[in-house]
């Protein structure tokens, strides 16, 4: 009898351990990560959440998730960890765990061209975020409790139809996608970034890959893998593919 369950213990340790690591990001937020006809998710996010598996030794299972969702998800156990361009911020980190910074890159507002950023510009103003992103904490306290509308969004996409048809004056937005899911398409034309760049470091503290809250074992198996991938090189050929620039904001 000990012998059967001596066996059946072992058999669930090895039908534990053989479970793919389940990872979410959201699919709206090229080039970062986007979800192709045929299901398949690609982008630098994507990119990277494979490279990280590769250097853990881990097969795991990439899905697509709303963003404002995803930290929920987290939370009831649905994955293990989200790899969806995350702003690391002391609100998330009480309900999740983040690795170290993997990328970091600043906030810009979209308007039409030669539309002023001045003074109390935002009075009065409709502002499209996307919806649970750092840019909605960080308008909402800083112009919404001054006087502008600040409409959040289940995916930026969204708001960027709204501004084009004139159902919003901004959207602000991290600069790396409003460039390239807006402004480079013929979508954008006639639009462009306008005011300063925004990079106060209460709310750009650079992204980070969240995992369960307490799940240490993984959180610095997930830190030892990042380490890894920008020492050997891989990091940077990922970057390379989606960015004509560094984004992030150390030597590697």
């Amino acid at each position: 009898m000990k012998k059967i369950l001596a066996l059946s213990c072992l058999f669930a340790a090895f039908h534990l351990q053989a479970q793919p690591l389940r990872i979410a990001t959201d699919v709206s937020y090229p080039p970062f990560s986007k979800q192709n006809p045929d299901g398949s998710i690609v982008g630098f996010d994507a990119d990277i959440a494979r490279a990280l598996c590769d250097k853990m030794k881990a097969e795991c299972e990439l899905s697509a998730h709303d963003f404002d969702g995803i930290i929920p998800g987290l939370q009831a156990k649905k994955y293990e960890l989200a790899i969806a361009s995350m702003n690391i911020s002391p609100d998330r980190a009480k309900v999740v765990s983040f690795s170290d910074m993997y990328f970091n890159i600043p906030g810009r507002l979209i308007a039409k061209e030669g539309t002023p950023v001045s003074g109390e510009w935002f009075k009065g103003k409709r502002i499209g975020v996307l919806r649970g992103a750092i840019q909605m904490k960080e308008s909402s306290e800083k112009w919404g409790r001054n006087g502008a509308q600040i409409k959040g969004y289940g995916k930026i996409t969204d708001a960027f139809l709204d501004l084009k048809g004139g159902r919003l004056d901004y959207v602000y937005v991290d600069a790396t996608i409003g460039e390239a899911d807006f402004l480079k398409t013929p979508f954008g034309k006639g639009f462009a970034f306008v005011g300063p760049v925004f990079n106060d470091p209460k709310y750009y503290m650079g992204s980070g890959i969240a995992i369960q809250k307490g799940n240490k074992e993984l959180l610095a198996k997930v830190n030892a893998a990042l380490k890894a991938i920008l020492a050997d090189g891989t990091y940077r050929s990922i970057e390379r593919r989606y960015f004509s620039y560094d984004i992030y904001p150390h030597k590697h």
